[in-house]
């Protein structure tokens, strides 16, 4: 070969190359991430999100090859995620998952035309997320993280096995979440059949639950139940010592809060709501509409105990209650 026609040979090469590299990425989807909380999650949170790559790919959806995904954390700071969500946007991502019901609300504003796939948000039709569950009629769908208030009697049920003799429980809810109220009036009825007296405290701000621990343990209640929130999911770790300073039993709904010392907790698998929500992805991804999916509940659902936290408290657990527990925190 000569020289010339070599050096043609190698340009033109090379220039395939590229055209094959540029059409490579060119198919490559999109995929936005939205998250309230931080780009450093507790290890449950990172559980979550590995199991929604996981199934991704299992679906055959590998990031590098033919999806990318644009991560956006607010870092739990709430106030940005209207301005993250615009990012999304302006990238022109073809689908937005978004963690938790902050996030989702934000990215419905951002948008009413890219798919939302939302992941553990709490109630979407009152929210104006949705039309209804069974058929959302707008860009979101998803899971929900709740199932209905009796999940709070349940929870109600639990610590009074929990602590033996137990007669005055606080409930620790966020005024500026417009479910607590519901939630207050569903755990003080569950109180009355079990002979349990229960006040409410508020804190709707990260420095005003160190107050409200300090209020509870000043009237000497045996306990305190943590409403489901994301301000109290973020602080999880203060609340977790706040209990211990003050040698407070502690019940909440998502396991992070036991992870982080709190002392048991009642509620949703997370982790399987995370890797359902890839198979909504998947649905989206191969020309399902949002507005068809109807939004899914919980099907899974786990009860956390932290023994180390319950020794910490000299708190004996029931056999019987530790024998239930899907995982036992030593």
């Amino acid at each position: 070969m000569r020289r010339r026609e070599f050096i043609c040979f190698l340009v033109f090469g090379s220039v395939c190359a590229c055209v094959a590299s540029a059409q490579q990425s060119a198919k490559k989807t999109k995929i936005g991430y939205l998250s309230p909380f931080s780009a450093s999650p507790i290890p449950a949170a990172a559980k979550n999100l590995q199991a929604f790559r996981q199934n991704l790919e299992h679906l055959g959806h590998a990031e590098g090859r033919d999806i990318a995904i644009e991560f956006r954390y607010a870092g739990d700071n709430f106030d940005r995620l209207p301005s993250l969500a615009a990012e999304l946007v302006e990238q022109e991502v073809d689908v937005i998952v978004t963690v938790a019901t902050l996030a989702t609300v934000a990215a419905s504003k951002a948008t009413s035309t890219i798919p939302i796939v939302a992941i553990s948000i709490t109630d979407p039709v009152g929210r104006g997320l949705v039309e209804s569950l069974a058929r959302p009629g707008g860009n979101v769908t998803g899971l929900t993280l709740s199932v209905g208030l009796e999940i709070y009697s349940k929870s109600m049920e639990l610590l009074t096995e929990t602590v033996p003799g137990l007669n005055m429980v606080a409930l620790l809810v966020n005024p500026a979440n417009p479910l607590h109220a519901a939630v207050a009036s569903q755990i003080e009825a569950a109180a009355q059949t079990l002979t349990v007296r229960v006040s409410t405290f508020q804190a709707h701000r990260p420095e005003e639950i160190a107050t409200a621990f300090e209020a509870i343990a000043h009237a000497h209640y045996g306990a305190v139940l943590v409403a489901a929130d994301p301000l109290f999911y973020s602080e999880a770790a203060q609340i977790a010592k706040l209990a211990l300073k003050y040698q407070l039993p502690s019940m909440q709904q998502l396991r992070e809060a036991t992870e982080a010392g709190g002392l048991i907790s009642y509620g949703p698998d997370t982790t399987d709501l995370n890797r359902r929500a890839a198979t909504y992805v998947d649905a989206i991804l191969k020309g399902a509409k949002p507005a068809d999916l109807p939004i899914q509940q919980p099907t899974k659902f786990e009860l956390v105990i932290n023994l180390k936290t319950a020794r910490t408290l000299s708190l004996t657990i029931p056999p019987m209650l530790l024998a239930r527990a899907d995982e036992v925190i030593e």
